[in-house]
């Protein structure tokens, strides 16, 4: 028998030319701008209609490179402190192409043992990493929403079980709403996950004890003793976005121990805290949580995509996720089937390059990487203090620092909101650098998120310098223009 003729082998040569090809994207990738000049235009030069015939493997991936590539955010370089943004280290980069040559569904044993076998072990690995006991469950997502997702899943399903009705069996029909209670800085992949759930992003109930969203602790237990013993689930955070602030897990974990709540710690990145003793303090008691969640992309530093959701009682996760046909492995098989403890069936096999990473690195290594990210972040906020025409607001929380640029002679708020507004398109635009805008406490700012292995002095260095140049350069306008 021949293959189509449609589809020649020529994999061994396409295998080289991207290897030729990542080689170059490489050398230069320390030292290129974030955002190209043209990405918009080279990303919309593959605008056409489908081919009837094609072009041949290596004509499509040799355009990929050549019109792709500047269309391509450099999200895996040291100058990327938009979102929390973690690159690839080596050996994660390697081993994701070995994921994509393997091919594998981790969907369960039968379908690939070491996806399975290679889970299981970074599930431990990553529970003796956080330091979490070793009877939780866990399972690998996509990344921290369908993380979230996958514990207050299980949290769903428990405070069903207080009512007496399997959810997962049998739905909501006839329950009350869940009591979902937090503070200010519950993210937006956690609102998403409880809107998913059926739980209402619209119905968490937000106790803050001032305009920065700390958690009001005080008014949240007595918002718990008001529900008289009726459970309830508290979302907690670990790492918020705009300035890196913690809830206190520890007293978080005290409330639902007296009253019977559910505490849900999301931690995307800011569970990695718990790996250095100079930042372990800020997550403490999560042992004594229920269910916490982290990405692997931001702080582990493996490529997109890739979660984390443990449980503290591992039972929950069949019952919600187990699914059942003729031709899938029996529920009850004994080997580790994955498909079964998460939202996914087809499930690619992420456990490769978290593995790879761990074992190349190792409990030392991460340590060392988040120290040292945890200094870079104080040198920011030093320069931000030292500079005549930048103010600090926030941080150095832990590895985000929150700053505007403010020239001397303003004042105005909404004069520094509209420059501030304008500053964060111009160093999009420019691209040299790339950070994001927030509004905290009313007021437009910068909150560069440094997590990546390549990142060093002279990257956010060269941050803090790109952005007092332009905002130099636009601040005369704004002036004009009012």
């Amino acid at each position: 028998m021949t293959r189509s003729t449609a589809f020649p082998d020529d994999t061994l040569d396409v295998l080289n030319a991207v290897g030729a090809a990542a080689e170059r994207y490489l050398a230069n990738l320390d030292s290129d701008s974030v955002r190209m000049p043209n990405a918009d235009a080279a990303a919309s030069a593959f605008d056409r209609p489908l081919p009837d015939q094609g072009i041949g493997a290596l004509r499509a991936l040799a355009e990929l490179e050549e019109r792709g590539f500047d269309g391509a955010i450099r999200s895996s370089g040291p100058r990327m402190f938009h979102f929390v943004t973690g690159g690839g280290t080596p050996a994660a980069l390697g081993a994701d192409w070995l994921t994509s040559l393997l091919d594998q569904n981790s969907f369960s044993w039968i379908a690939s043992p070491l996806g399975a076998r290679l889970e299981r072990l970074t599930v431990a690995w990553l529970k003796e990493l956080f330091e979490l006991p070793p009877p939780w469950g866990g399972v690998l997502t996509t990344g921290a929403t369908m993380a979230n997702f996958t514990a207050l899943a299980c949290a769903r399903q428990w405070w069903g079980d207080r009512h007496g009705v399997d959810i997962a069996a049998e739905g909501f029909a006839g329950l009350p709403a869940v009591p979902v209670l937090s503070g200010g800085h519950i993210h937006a992949s956690a609102e998403k996950a409880l809107a998913m759930l059926g739980l209402g992003r619209a119905k968490v109930r937000r106790f803050v004890a001032d305009g920065r969203g700390t958690m009001d602790v005080r008014a949240l237990e007595e918002a718990l003793r008001a529900l008289n013993g009726e459970p309830a689930i508290i979302a907690a955070t670990a790492g918020e976005v705009n300035a890196g602030a913690f809830d206190p897990i520890d007293d978080l974990a005290d409330l639902a121990e007296r009253y019977g709540a559910w505490l849900h710690v999301d931690g995307a990145f800011g569970l990695f805290a718990r790996v250095s003793p100079q930042s372990a303090g800020l997550v403490a008691g999560l042992e004594r949580a229920h269910s916490a969640i982290a990405d692997g992309h931001k702080w582990l530093n493996v490529p997109y995509d890739c979660g984390f959701a443990f449980v503290r009682e591992p039972s929950l996760l069949p019952r919600v996720f187990t699914m059942s046909a003729a031709y899938l492995p029996d529920p009850n098989d004994p080997h580790p089937n994955y498909g079964f403890l998460g939202p996914e069936a087809s499930r690619r096999a992420r456990a490769l390059p978290v593995w790879a990473t761990l074992a190349a690195y190792g409990r030392a290594g991460y340590r060392s990487l988040i120290e040292r990210h945890i200094a870079l972040a104080a040198r920011v906020a030093q320069r931000v203090e030292l500079a005549p025409d930048l103010e600090l607001l926030a941080g150095p929380g832990i590895n985000v620092v929150c700053f505007r640029f403010r020239p001397p002679d303003r004042d105005d708020e909404a004069e520094l909101n509209a420059l501030n507004e304008r500053l964060g398109k111009a160093v999009l635009e420019d691209g040299r650098v790339y950070v994001g805008t927030t509004r905290f406490d009313g007021r437009v700012a910068f909150r560069p998120a440094i997590a990546n292995w390549r990142t060093t002095e002279a990257d956010v260095d060269h941050l803090v310098d790109v952005i007092r140049e332009l905002g130099a350069s636009i601040s005369p306008e704004i002036a004009r223009a009012r």
